[in-house]
């Protein structure tokens, strides 16, 4: 069975030396309070309920999966979840990062973040559960009225209720403008909601004693198309006035999708039959207010993707080190051994590095951006604020599209260093590659991802917000550009910089002639700025690293040696890249359709 050691170390290096967290934490009226060692308590406590409850049920429970009795329409998720659930509740962790208002404990979505990886890389199919209530807990604490949140948000808050998101439907898919669920005012400020929802994770379960779906669906006289759907919380049971719940609501599981991962997480078709539900928002803007969870999920997935990352290398390296195998090509290196171990070997070397660059990488982005997102909630200055929400705006698209890539290539590549037992169950390989593959498609396919980066987020604003968040890389390039042990980090990362550039301007140019051009360069693209961002963080920890390689402290020249990898190994993927997203439109569109 797969261990996991939460990354503790790393995620104090990250926290408190790369970020300074905490100086920029206190600067905001709501975390004024905030101090290191609580921080470090608490991720403490929380790497121990990952390792010790959830990481022991995850392959059991991809083994078992989900079962739904079809005569109830009720799910029982695999064994050891409720129960892993019910300590969840117990230890407070749902309200880490909630407003205290509603019995949150008001805590940076920084260490929310670091929590959330943690409980990824032990069990993501577990995880989805929490991670889905939060997204409905932000969408409505964002959206929602007084009432709302005062009937909501607390249960939310405590995890004594889970949330959904009920989006997409077997015809539509990530074109939500063609949904046709239809919401039926009733008179008494209810709506009866009709329709069928697919994909939903989380959906239905055992866990909680209520499930708090929000579904999109359109009003009788709502124009077509996106501009035409609205936001309706939709419970599981029906919430009486004093808060406590009424008779059972006609939304309802009507199957399980077979998968092929993430098995102990509920898949579920749902149908709504005249469901009750209340309309959250404005009528017809559902999609704004969807889009606070849509976009929370987006990052969750990208978190996801990170915890599969880091979990696939700590036991292929804990492999590597075990198994032995053939002699190295320079000689034995265990001459008191048969063979030697195969981390001795090249390319098994390249394959761990990869990912462990891909883990230290993502974790260096992603806290970054949920600091970003800490300011752009919580800050008393309006145009910082503004400033930071642009920037996470900006780069979700790189933190769910980007990382869930590398968490591809890199389970793969960690399966890779197991040989044949890497397909097999017991050792949890194939389930961490089975699991990260549904990361690359659902919340947005990493198409979609990489359109809405390019599309929107660059080209929408004349590259306005990716100047910005330039000028920081340069800023850091002028600063180091004289240190002589920088030199390997700075000079590759003031040319790729320089390169996107030149790159945003050439697509630009062509999509304003054919704004096809944006769909056939979109995903080399979002490629080429992912790195960018890697080599910006890359480049900053090698700073730290070399600062402290002296110290005797192994950690920072485990530190600077993958570093140097980074840019010697991953890097350079861009150069092919930028080819590619240069050759345009006409290779993918010249051939007729019907020669397909």
């Amino acid at each position: 069975m797969p261990q996991y050691n939460p990354p503790l170390r790393d995620m104090q290096f990250v926290l408190h030396e790369l970020l300074h967290a905490v100086d920029e934490l206190k600067l905001l009226p709501a975390h004024a309070e905030v101090d290191e060692d609580t921080i470090n308590a608490v991720l403490e406590e929380g790497g121990k309920f990952a390792a010790e409850v959830l990481a022991p049920i995850n392959l059991s429970g991809d083994l078992e999966g989900c079962t739904l009795d079809k005569t109830t329409h009720e799910v029982k998720a695999p064994k050891g979840f409720k129960e892993a659930y019910a300590q969840y509740v117990e230890g407070g962790w749902p309200a880490l990062s909630c407003d205290p208002e509603y019995g949150g404990q008001g805590l940076p979505v920084l260490v929310n973040q670091f929590m959330y990886e943690m409980m990824n890389s032990a069990n993501q199919a577990w995880t989805m559960y929490p991670g889905l209530s939060h997204g409905a807990y932000e969408a409505l604490h964002a959206h929602g009225t007084p009432e709302q949140k005062a009937t909501y948000l607390p249960k939310l808050t405590s995890g004594e209720w889970t949330g959904t998101m009920c989006l997409t439907e077997p015809h539509c898919g990530t074109d939500l403008g063609l949904l046709r669920s239809k919401a039926e005012p009733q008179g008494d400020g209810t709506y009866k909601i009709t329709g069928q929802k697919i994909f939903i994770s989380a959906g239905e379960h055992d866990l909680a004693e209520n499930i708090v779906h929000l579904v999109l669906a359109r009003l009788p006289d709502a124009p077509a198309g996106s501009k035409g759907i609205s936001l309706f919380i939709v419970p599981k049971f029906n919430v009486n006035a004093d808060g406590s719940l009424g008779e059972r609501n006609p939304v309802y599981c009507g199957g399980l999708e077979h998968k092929m991962g993430i098995h102990g997480n509920a898949t579920a078709q749902i149908v709504l039959d005249g469901a009750v539900g209340t309309l959250v928002g404005q009528p017809n803007k559902g999609l704004q207010a969807m889009f606070v969870m849509m976009n929370a999920a987006r990052l969750g997935v990208g978190n996801q993707s990170l915890g599969l990352t880091e979990v696939a290398y700590q036991n292929a390296v804990a492999y590597a080190k075990d198994r032995i195998q053939m002699r190295a090509l320079s000689g034995p290196k265990a001459p008191d051994k048969p063979a030697d171990p195969i981390i001795v070997h090249p390319d098994v070397r390249k394959m761990l590095l990869t990912a462990r660059a891909y883990a230290e990488g993502g974790r260096a982005l992603s806290a970054y951006v949920a600091l970003q997102l800490d300011k752009a909630l919580a800050s008393d200055d309006a145009d910082e604020a503004k400033a930071c929400e642009d920037e996470v705006a900006l780069l979700t698209p790189i933190i769910k599209a980007f990382i869930s890539d590398n968490a591809w290539i890199a389970t793969s590549h960690c399966m890779q260093v197991f040989g044949g037992h890497g397909y097999i169950h017991e050792w949890g390989m194939e389930q961490f590659v089975r699991d990260s593959r549904i990361n690359m498609t659902y919340e947005g396919t990493n198409t979609v991802q990489s359109l809405d980066l390019l599309g929107r987020k660059i080209l929408g604003n004349n590259g306005a917000t990716l100047k910005k968040f330039g000028k920081k890389i340069a800023e850091f390039v002028e600063e180091e550009g004289t240190s002589e042990a920088m030199q390997e980090f700075i000079n590759p990362l003031a040319d790729i910089g320089d390169k996107v550039t030149k790159l945003t301007t050439e697509i630009g140019m062509k999509a304003f002639q054919n704004p096809d051009e944006v769909g056939a360069a979109a995903v080399d693209y979002l490629r080429v700025v992912g790195h960018l961002c890697f080599a910006y963080m890359w480049a900053r920890m090698a700073k730290l690293a070399l600062e402290k390689k002296d110290s005797g402290d192994p950690f920072y020249t485990a530190k600077l040696a993958t570093a140097r990898f980074y840019f010697a190994k991953l890097l350079p993927e861009t150069a092919s890249l930028i080819r590619t997203a240069r050759a345009g439109l006409s290779p993918l569109m010249e051939m007729d359709e019907a020669l397909f």
